[in-house]
């Protein structure tokens, strides 16, 4: 029996390097993280802008988790694909349309999302006219 799959929340950009206003799909190709991730091939993430604190994306895990040991940050990362975009950052939703809030992220680069907290994202970034790239 295959496993279902996960559903996660993508943090991008950090205080020293925050995403700028236009987010385009070629930025939504991969995905680092300073350890092995639990994502999986299959699992389908929201993206979060964490300076900017709205979620802008929907995307797909198409790569399992890869390792750069010559990395001294980041080591892991794995394969996205844009499944819905909001280009404008200044017109995306909050993060707490999703029930998560930005002070449970802490230095987190990936957090596990319930089903609600994923459905909850998925209307908002509808709602606000996310579309396909």
């Amino acid at each position: 029996m295959e496993d279902l799959p996960q559903h996660w929340l993508l943090v991008r950009g950090t205080g020293a390097r925050p995403l700028p206003d236009g987010v385009g799909p070629e930025s939504l190709r991969r995905h680092s993280s300073t350890r092995r991730p639990s994502v999986q091939r299959g699992d389908i993430a929201v993206c979060y802008a964490s300076v900017w604190r709205v979620v802008f994306a929907l995307v797909e895990v198409t790569g399992d988790p890869e390792n750069a040991p010559g990395r001294e940050r980041w080591r892991w990362s794995f394969a996205i694909r844009p499944l819905l975009l909001l280009r404008d950052l200044r017109e995306a939703p909050p993060v707490e349309a999703a029930g998560v809030f930005p002070r449970s992220l802490g230095r987190h680069s990936y957090v596990r999302l319930t089903p609600e907290q994923f459905e909850a994202a998925s209307d908002a970034l509808l709602t606000a006219g996310a579309d396909r790239p």
